[in-house]
């Protein structure tokens, strides 16, 4: 091209390129103003002109979207009839309308079903799909058979595209008319039979809606599925671990086997050798220690089913998909139906997922805490991903800290020593959010809590704890003392000097449940130890204030007074009162007469009782005092509750000779508290599931539609492992045969004769040359060993064979020509004479 003429067509590009560009400018402005009235939106519909169409129902759909379907039905019939434009923008238009309004305007819709119709024979396979898509669409039940009809031309396409919108199709069909299943199960089984692995992800995704009970379906196609996983969409992979997990429940059983644990070191401190325990002890041994021996050296191994292990195999490569669903439902897979050798390798993946955006990192982290209930070993080597940032959300710290406090048990001493120092920072930090100190106190109380925690790591935890009670932050304060208390529950004997140092800080606790806690930590143990106890002098300087306290503290102060005086009561339990004896005769005159005395005794001129002697009699103890005045100050207090429970406590201790009631309602021993982990409550829910995000918020048994796992099916009840086997079907098309065989074999058919032509059912079926079976054609006798030990020679020699063959055939061949030949011309012959003869006579 000459340089002006090329400049010339650059510049009148350019200036087409950049007026298009103004239009669709000036378009976009103009459907961004403000809507056009009824009457102009339907002269747009009805115009002869594409783009004034266009324009038109852009307009209207976008209507369709922001105002409810009342404000764009009257333009139903304008827009249906440009149903049959050949414009594939504007086909598109009509069919979102369409969709969105056919419910609304049923009889008007069947109108433009012979034009979707026409369109499923198309040449464009896009065309036929959508049609074939939009058709199954429109909720119209009356159309239930011509959909049926649509789905079964379209399972037998030759496109992939359109036998996937038929796959997807079958679900909406069987919502119009339930009567069709039948005929769709049919349609479903070839589709999930197809060799394109995208249309057969779509039939599952169809299988799990329509009939997810029918695993019978499924026997055949189970290899096949597994092999298509990795190539599927994603989505179709999704679909596919799902149906694989319910499959794998219900068709394999659970096998495992003991076997010996792996060779350990010898301890020679742990356990004496058979010598030594002959020497110093019996020679024999009982059979039940030997038993006992034999099932600790023992351990369960799991036995994977082959097909279940293909399975395993076959997802391990989707560990790397870009799609966190995919990644989380293999993890799913491997937790509940592999070995933790399985888990372990998608315990990386899961972890990456911390790295995506908030929102799937929240979901990640739901599941993430899930598999750690169960398996938290593997974690440990992640704990940084774990710690807190200053830029996570509420939702994504909290997830966090209990990831720490889950996998704190697991770790290395130096470990366990910096999560407690990150715990321990921002549980003392006044600048940051109040909820974040709140649960980091109660992250360090369940890291103490663990079984596996040592009684180091765990004293640790109680003096970081400890350090919080002279805090300014009242519920700082009043954290801390809850979970000191459940601490101090755990083990009462071991934690004697904790409660006096607690006591010491009552003056400075300003909060209520921080006194309140504290108080009855004082009075809960006020036992343990009677010659030490501090109970009764605690109780006297808060008995000064009792007007002063909040109504909590006063109900744990009521609560110590009563317990103080049980102990002093079984401590020191009162006389019993005299018995009463029987009733004596009236006195006479001659009972004062003393016969020693010689006279009558004046009872006025006898020495009275002193003062001293009555006032000591008559003194109380000063515990049972306390109480009393205890008792006396909250008759007068304005709580109910507190009144109430003064009465209670008064009448339970009427009697100071019995208190065994007394002491089994207010001395009863305690259970020791456990702080569950927040996620606990979640730790029935399926790995993957949007419950298992939801909670119990979602109702008791989770979101409407949700399925927990089914059971392992037993052994001997599974189906048979030979319904999974694949079925090769003979009745393929010279199309499909044509292109199954290899280039080798076409040479093969080319230059081969006809008696030594493979036919591809042949080649498909290498015991047998016509295709019939492993007896015929090479030979009943002959079997396929033999024919894979030919020699060349063989070979040659065969092929020499037929070369002789089918000489001597054309020489018979060439003989009877030549009889035929010579036959033909004696009846010729014959036939002449004869006419001569007719003419003689």
């Amino acid at each position: 091209m000459h340089p002006s003429n090329f400049a010339h067509w650059s510049f009148n590009t350019a200036r087409d390129l950049t007026l298009e560009a103004a239009r669709d400018a000036s378009s976009a402005r103009r459907s961004t103003a403000k809507e056009l009235p009824s009457g102009q939106l339907k002269k747009l519909l009805d115009s002869r002109s594409e783009r004034e169409i266009l324009e038109g129902l852009r307009r209207v759909v976008t209507m369709s979207y922001r105002q409810p379907p009342s404000q764009t039905l009257p333009f139903f019939s304008h827009v249906i009839k440009n149903v049959a434009s050949p414009s594939l923008q504007v086909k598109k238009l009509v069919y979102i309308y369409l969709i969105q309004h056919a419910e609304h305007e049923p009889d008007t819709a069947l109108l433009s079903i012979n034009t979707i119709q026409k369109s499923l024979t198309d040449s464009n396979p896009q065309l036929r799909a959508l049609a074939l898509r939009v058709m199954s669409s429109i909720r119209v039940p009356v159309i239930s058979q011509i959909v049926s009809l649509g789905i079964k031309r379209g399972a037998g396409d030759m496109s992939p595209l359109v036998r996937k919108a038929a796959a997807l199709a079958i679900p909406k069909c069987y919502r119009l008319d339930p009567n069709t299943e039948p005929q769709l199960l049919e349609y479903l089984s070839i589709l999930l039979g197809d060799k394109q692995y995208f249309v057969t992800g779509a039939a599952v995704a169809s299988f799990l809606e329509l009939c997810p009970d029918r695993l019978d379906l499924i026997h055949p196609h189970y290899r096949s599925l597994v092999r298509k996983l990795v190539d599927m969409d994603e989505w179709g992979q999704l679909a596919t671990l799902k149906l694989m997990l319910v499959y794998a429940r219900k068709c394999f059983p659970r096998r495992t086997k003991k076997v010996r644990k792996a060779a350990r070191n010898n301890d020679t401190t742990s356990k004496p050798t058979k010598s030594t325990r002959g020497f110093y002890e019996s020679e024999s041994e009982s059979e039940e220690e030997k038993e006992q021996e034999q099932e600790q050296d023992m351990e369960e191994v799991v036995i994977l089913d082959p097909d279940l292990e293909l399975l395993l195999k076959g997802c391990q490569s989707l560990l790397q998909s870009r799609n966190a669903a995919v990644v989380i439902a293999v993890a799913r897979t491997y937790l509940y139906l592999g070995t933790p050798e399985y888990l372990y390798q998608a315990i990386g993946p899961l972890i990456s997922l911390l790295r995506s955006a908030g929102d799937i990192q929240h979901i990640a982290l739901y599941n993430v805490v899930q598999v750690c209930l169960t398996h938290p070993e593997p974690f440990v080597k992640y704990y940084t991903h774990f710690l807190v940032r200053s830029t996570d959300a509420p939702h994504i710290w909290r997830l966090k800290l209990e990831l720490l406090t889950l996998i704190f048990p697991y770790a290395q001493p130096r470990l366990q020593s910096l999560i407690l120092a990150e715990l321990s920072h921002f549980s003392h930090s006044g600048s940051l959010d109040s909820a974040l100190v709140k649960e980091s106190v109660r992250a360090i109380g369940r890291c103490s809590q663990s079984p596996a925690t040592s009684p180091q790591t765990a004293a640790r935890c109680l003096k970081l704890l400890l350090k919080h009670i002279g805090s300014a932050d009242a519920h700082l304060v009043a954290e801390s003392l809850e979970v000191i208390r459940h601490l101090i529950q755990r083990d009462p004997n071991a934690h004697r000097t904790t409660v006096v140092r607690l006591a010491k800080h009552l003056d400075a606790a300003t909060s209520p449940q921080a006194r309140a806690s504290i108080i009855w930590l004082v009075g809960e143990f006020a036992g343990i130890d009677p010659e030490n106890n501090i109970a009764a002098d605690v109780l006297r300087i808060l008995v000064k204030g009792f007007a002063d306290e909040a109504e909590p503290a006063k109900l744990q102060i009521v609560l110590l007074a009563a317990k103080v005086y049980v102990h002093h009561l079984t401590a020191n339990p009162p006389p019993e009162p005299p018995k009463q004896e029987a009733p004596k005769p009236s006195p006479s005159l001659l009972d004062d007469y003393h016969e020693e005395g010689g006279g009558f005794r004046d009872e006025h001129l006898e020495a009275p009782p002193r003062i001293e002697d009555v006032k000591e009699q008559e003194k109380p103890h000063i515990i049972e005092a306390l109480y009393n005045y205890v008792l006396l100050l909250v008759r007068y207090d304005t709580s109910y509750d507190l009144r109430d429970r003064a009465r209670v406590y008064k009448a339970l201790l009427s009697t100071p000779t019995s208190t065994q009631l007394a002491s089994l309602l207010l001395l009863a021993p305690k259970p020791v508290p456990h702080i569950p982990s927040p996620s606990e409550t979640r730790k029935g829910y399926v790995v993957g599931s949007a419950s298992l995000v939801i909670g119990d918020e979602g109702g008791v048994g989770g979101l409407r539609g949700y399925e927990d796992l089914p059971r392992w099916v037993k052994e001997g009840q599974e189906p048979d492992p030979a319904l999974r086997d694949e079925v090769v079907s003979t009745s393929t098309s010279t199309y499909e045969a044509a292109r199954s065989m290899t280039a080798a074999d076409r040479l093969d058919v080319a230059a081969g004769g006809s008696g030594s032509r493979m036919t591809p059912d042949s080649r498909m079926s290498p015991g047998s040359l016509n295709g019939l079976g492993g007896d015929v054609g090479m030979g009943a006798g002959m079997s396929k060993e033999k024919q894979k030990e030919k020699t060349l020679d063989d070979w040659l020699a065969e092929e020499s064979g037929s070369e002789e063959e089918t000489e001597t055939e054309e020489e018979d061949e060439d003989e009877e020509e030549t009889d035929e030949e010579e036959e033909s011309e004696y009846e010729t012959d014959s036939e002449s004479d004869d006419e001569g003869a007719r003419l003689v006579k």
